[in-house]
Order: structure tokens, then sequence, then C-alpha cells
């Protein structure tokens, strides 16, 4: 049975604002936490709803996306690229771009309504179905990783195909980035549209760029996707937090503190304190306990939290891990780090 698609005007007004006041550095009475795919592979219930369905079907699907939570990032295929969701591999393109003859292939003007629609369809359903409990966070992934899966075909441990495009091809490195970068503006603005009430730019695959390499084929890009989306948002009256995840990118902090996002996401290798010292309070930070401490007792759980919290302190900060969730994670130490971070920082606000 399908549910009814409601209008994305009149949702449920919001009952929890927390994770959007830490977004803007304000106070708040707890350090708000989520984690990246919560509702996704390591939830019994998610591999039971998906068992025996296609990765895409069930993303086109605008009830299924609201019943698992998990809008899909359909940009590669919106630009006319074939995507196929392989089992133990992920997103893998059957041909990918070559040479920079192949951006020929691409189609340059995507009418995201068109092509994307059932991502923004899902999401007014899901901001609906959570009925103002908490914020909905909308997403994408950035021009650099989108580009690497386009051309290494998949994912890859030395991203050298990509990468030899950097070296070699330049000009049409830059061009394929910036179409990405056109789309995914148009992409994040129409899930605020939709229903998103904060976005996240993931850019996965940064620290395989050197610093220079960053600088010139990620960063530009990540600072206009913020600074257009900011801007289309203002002549709207609107004001929806971003944050910006660059994986690895620990040598380029302090240009993304400056990069018109309000939150930088962290991963686990950056000590909370380095991290504050080089973003020097101009951004709320979030992150980044290693996933894999999710593998401990939850007597462990709750110590190694305490820790991450007193380095990063209890305002401008969002709780996270410093990436994913794995699937073979047990939920009830997801659980006991989600109630670790609630109980320890009330405890140290009080004692503010």
């Amino acid at each position: 049975m399908k549910c009814f698609l409601p209008s994305p005007k009149d949702f449920p007004q919001l009952k929890n604002d927390t994770f959007l006041r830490a977004a803007r550095g304000e106070e708040t009475e707890h350090v708000p936490v989520w984690c990246m795919r919560q509702a996704g592979r390591y939830l019994p219930e998610f591999r039971e709803s998906r068992a025996g369905k296609d990765f895409f079907e069930t993303c086109q699907s605008p009830e299924a996306c609201c019943e698992l939570t998990l809008p899909c990032d359909g940009l590669d295929t919106a630009m006319g690229m074939d995507v196929q969701m392989v089992a133990g591999k992920g997103p893998t393109f059957p041909e990918p771009l070559k040479e920079p003859e192949d951006l020929q292939r691409l189609q340059v003007k995507v009418d995201t309504d068109k092509e994307l629609g059932y991502v923004f369809r899902a999401i007014t359903l899901t901001r609906h179905k959570i009925e103002g409990k908490v914020p909905l966070i909308g997403f994408s992934g950035a021009p650099w990783t989108l580009m690497s899966y386009m051309i290494e075909g998949g994912g890859s441990n030395t991203h050298s195909k990509a990468k030899r495009w950097l070296y070699q091809h330049p000009e049409a490195s830059h061009m394929l980035l910036k179409m990405l970068t056109d789309v995914i503006v148009e992409y994040l603005l129409g899930q605020v549209a939709a229903g998103a009430q904060a976005l996240q730019v993931f850019e996965s695959h940064a620290g395989i760029l050197g610093p220079a390499e960053f600088k010139e084929f990620s960063l530009p890009y990540l600072r206009d996707i913020a600074r257009r989306v900011k801007d289309k948002l203002k002549e709207a009256g609107q004001d929806v937090p971003m944050i910006v995840f660059a994986k690895d990118a620990h040598y380029a902090l302090e240009e993304l503190s400056q990069s018109n996002y309000e939150v930088v996401g962290l991963d686990w290798t950056i000590d909370p304190l380095s991290a504050r010292e080089c973003t020097g309070g101009k951004v709320s930070l979030q992150g980044n306990m290693d996933p894999c401490a999710l593998y401990a007792p939850k007597e462990r759980i709750s110590d190694i939290v305490k820790k991450m919290l007193e380095g990063f302190g209890t305002r401008g900060y969002i709780a996270n891990l410093g990436h994913g969730v794995y699937p073979d994670m047990e939920p009830e130490n997801i659980g006991a780090f989600v109630e670790a971070v609630h109980q320890h920082s009330k405890q140290m606000i009080k004692q503010i």
C-alpha cells in the first residue's frame, strides 16, 4: 500500500531544535548526537526491509525511502551515467569516464525536479513522518568525491585513475567539477524546499589528495556550493545550517572553517583540542569518535565519550562518529554511545 504524499508546506512544528542551535554555536541543554548511516546497514530491520530489492528502485520509491530514512544521493544517474549498486562493492559504474572526451556523454543541464524528484518526495514524506521530533538532515556527495567514483568506476584504494585526470587533464577536471557543483547546488536547494532543515556535504575522498591538490580541486568547489546555496536561501528568507565533512583533510581545517559552513565535521584522526585551535572558534565542530570504539563494552564507550566531550567542550559541538557505522555493529552499543553523550554533556553543562 502506498503512503499519501503530503505537501512540503504545513510541516509539523519542530519540537527539538538542539541540533540546529548547536550548529549555530548557541547554548544547548545537552550536546546533540547523530550517526552517519544511523538507519543503515547495521539495523536488522533495515536489512530485512531491503532483502531482495534493488537499491536504486528502493531509492526511487518515496514510501520505501521514508520507511528506511535513506534518500539516495543519485546525482551521477541524474547526469546520465549508469550506476549499479553491487553487493559487497557499493556504487559501481559499468562505463566510467576514461578520457576528457567522455564528458560529452554527460547531461550538462539537469532538471533536478525531474531527475531527482523521488529524493525530494522522500524528504517531504519523512519530514512529516518524524513529526518534528528531530530536524531532518539533507546531504550530498561533494564534487571531487563524485568525480572519483565516476572515473574509477567504483571504490578504490589509490584513486589513481581519478588523480591521473588531475595531473594529465586539469582543465577537463575543473570542467567536470564545475558541472557537478552546479547540479549539487540545485540538488541541495531542492532538498531544503522539500523539507530538509540542515545540509551536510560529504567530501569522503578528501584524504586521497595532498594539501595543494585539495586547495585546487576540492576546496574552491566546497566554498562555491556553500556560498551559492546560502545566497539563494537568503533571498527566500531561509537560514539552514550547513556542515562540511572532508574526511582525512586534517591539513585544511583552518581553510574549511572559513568556507561559509556553520559546522566542520571531523574524522577520528584529529585531536579535539587541536581542531578547536585550528578553527579558532569560527565554526561549530562535529565528530569524531572512532567508529570501531563501538565494539568496546558499554562502560568503555562511556569513558571514551566523556574524554571526547572534555576535548571539544559542550558549546558549538555536535557529537558524532568520525565516519559511518559499520554493518556488524550492535544497535545496543550505538544506543550506549548516544546515551553517554547526553548523560555526560548534561553533567558538564550543569557544572559551568
